[in-house]
């Protein structure tokens, strides 16, 4: 690799385009320590650095057959390095306000899952609620409040009353309101 070091920069790359390795090691040996030390000026973090500076070799090897280089070598390595970083920079603004937004996104997910929650858990505890009313009473709630039937309609089909059909109902709403509220402070 000795041999290496007299040879211009523009030869060495000529030699890199055929996928000489030595000639690309000389070149990144070379320029490796100016440009990281540029980089980390530009990026104020040491890994960043190193990591653009890998990435910006990384991919002079893998395009080097495409690569059309106007001026001095050197030149071209400085404003891939500066584009590079600039791009890494707009990055990295996108993923903090990304990740800026999460916790307002993750606040306001897990609030609306929680009320979910809790808004089914209440429905299954009042079920339980009206489960538990007297057998007559309990038909009648539902007809009224399930079916939607008039209090002449659950007189008519129960053979009852339309003032018993009305008691039975405030009775129960009755029961249900006082169980309710004390569900209501247990979840909310």
């Amino acid at each position: 690799m000795g041999a290496f070091a007299a040879y211009s920069d523009e030869f060495l790359f000529d030699l890199v385009k055929t996928g000489d390795r030595n000639a690309y090691s000389e070149i990144y040996n070379r320029y490796k320590g100016i440009l990281y030390v540029h980089a980390c000026r530009m990026l104020k973090d040491n890994d960043e650095a190193e990591d653009v500076i890998h990435d910006l070799f990384a991919v002079l090897w893998a395009r080097r057959e495409t690569i059309v280089i106007h001026k001095e070598f050197r030149y071209y390595l400085y404003s891939a390095l500066r584009n590079r970083i600039f791009k890494n920079m707009s990055n990295r603004k996108r993923d903090d306000n990304y990740r800026a937004s999460l916790p307002d996104a993750m606040d306001e997910t897990e609030s609306n899952a929680d009320h979910l929650v809790r808004q089914n858990l209440l429905s299954m505890l009042i079920e339980k609620e009206i489960s538990c009313l007297p057998r007559k009473m309990r038909e009648v709630f539902e007809l009224s409040r399930k079916s939607n039937l008039s209090h002449r309609e659950i007189a008519e089909q129960l053979e009852i009353s339309e003032q018993t059909v009305r008691k039975h109902i405030q009775h129960s709403l009755k029961i249900l309101r006082v169980k309710i509220k004390l569900l209501s402070v247990l979840f909310y």
